[in-house]
């Protein structure tokens, strides 16, 4: 009697093996999903609060957005959070993701190139856990943020989405350049243009290597020596090259500028977004306005510069900069505002540590924007800053970045200084409540 049941389950053996192969190849092909809910849920078109919020994540990305209750995937994973507003991932249009304030002046020196490498990780993790979702790094060295991205995008490190400029350029001796030797050490920067058609070149160059947007330097700048904030250091046919060269090649431009002649002459080249914008002045916000060009004014970071520069190291000839343009960049902030020139969230973070991005929220809300506003340039704004329709807006199709705070952001937009859950692509990567 033995031998017959023996053969019957030598018979099934196969069947089983078949069977639990299907099982774990449907388990494989089963999407992931993610069903979120709060209290309230921010709309970034509109400003407005929704209550009662649903969304549904599916492989990434959101396929639906309802109320609560509606109907949801049995096997769906679920994150509840009462009490809490839920918010498009946020997005920081101006960091360097490389740098680390706390080794300013000629302090950095005394380390070895790969060590700011190694930084960028730990940086990118903390601007994750900010909330910031998504960044636009302008300018790094050794092709950090390039490095970073793919690496990020190949799930191999934990950070936010990243658009890099690879290196940031600009003329000669101008603010993009080193300008920090003498000339024995031959330093300088890789990328310099000093013609259209060397504007043209380092374009191409730059997205060969996987730049996704253009950075120039128009103008000088607080960090760099041998620079004023408000010297043109691009011509205008420069930038003009600069901008239609980039912009046939489907990327937009930035362009880091301070000062009023070169803020106006970017503006008319075609540049996409003004950096810092500092010196602005009544024709600059006229034509950004005219142009639909985006400024990008860093207006938290000087906080941090006066009061920790000097122990970093930083050299009193560029904290004295930084001094000069400080509150003339926030009124200016606050004119350029008012006068409707659209604006998006740009921090500077490197100037300062990262992590602390959400810090300049409660400063455009000082210098004349509601809270709203503020989150807008950080989401929808910034968003179409970008030309991207995957991020900043809680919407179908969107990818599945959301972040969470406990009560109402748009009535303390303090509350996003300190973000407790952070989702991307539809996966919790921080929860702190």
């Amino acid at each position: 009697m033995g031998k017959p049941i023996l053969h019957f389950v030598a018979a099934l053996l196969p069947l089983a093996s078949v069977s639990a192969a299907q099982a774990q190849d449907a388990q494989a092909a089963s999407p992931r999903e993610l069903v979120v809910t709060a209290a309230k849920l921010f709309d970034s078109r509109s400003g407005k609060l929704i209550d009662r919020p649903q969304v549904l994540i599916r492989d990434g990305r959101i396929v639906e957005v309802g109320r609560t209750g509606d109907a949801a995937p049995a096997t769906a994973r679920r994150l509840d959070l009462p009490g809490m507003t839920l918010l498009p991932g946020l997005i920081d249009m101006h960091t360097h993701i490389d740098s680390d304030p706390h080794y300013g002046g000629y302090t950095y020196l005394q380390f070895g190139d790969r060590f700011w490498s190694m930084l960028a990780v730990k940086h990118a993790r903390q601007t994750l856990d900010a909330g910031f979702t998504t960044i636009r790094n302008v300018g790094s060295d050794a092709w950090n943020d390039i490095g970073l991205r793919q690496a990020i995008d190949e799930g191999e490190l934990t950070g936010p989405r990243i658009v890099g400029a690879g290196y940031a350029f600009g003329a000669t001796g101008g603010h993009c350049d080193s300008t920090f030797f003498p000339p024995s050490m031959a330093q300088k920067g890789p990328y310099n243009a000093d013609t259209p058609e060397q504007g043209r070149q380092r374009v191409r160059e730059l997205r060969k290597y996987g730049a996704t947007v253009i950075k120039i330097c128009a103008t000088g700048g607080v960090f760099s020596r041998n620079t004023e904030p408000g010297q043109q250091q691009l011509s205008f046919e420069e930038m003009k090259a600069i901008a239609e060269e980039a912009h046939q090649w489907g990327l937009r431009v930035a362009a880091h500028a301070h000062g009023a002649s070169g803020i106006r002459d970017a503006i008319r080249a075609g540049i996409d977004t003004i950096e810092h914008a500092s010196l602005i002045d009544d024709e600059g916000i006229r034509l950004a306005r005219q142009h639909g060009t985006w400024l990008s004014m860093d207006i938290y970071n000087t906080d941090y510069t006066q009061a920790e520069g000097k122990k970093n190291g930083v050299l009193e000839d560029n904290l004295r900069k930084d001094r000069e343009v400080a509150d003339i960049q926030r009124e200016n902030f606050r004119r350029a505002h008012a006068a409707g020139v659209k604006m998006v969230y740009g921090t500077d973070s490197g100037v300062y540590p990262h992590g602390l991005n959400g810090r300049q929220f409660a400063v455009m809300t000082r210098y004349g924007m509601s809270a709203a506003q503020a989150i807008q340039s950080a989401t929808s704004n910034a968003a179409e800053a970008l030309g991207r329709s995957d991020v900043g807006i809680v919407e179908k199709g969107r990818w599945g970045d959301l972040i969470a705070v406990a009560g109402d952001p748009t009535a303390d937009v303090k509350l996003l200084e300190s973000v407790p859950v952070v989702i991307k692509g539809g996966e919790v990567v921080k929860d702190a409540r």
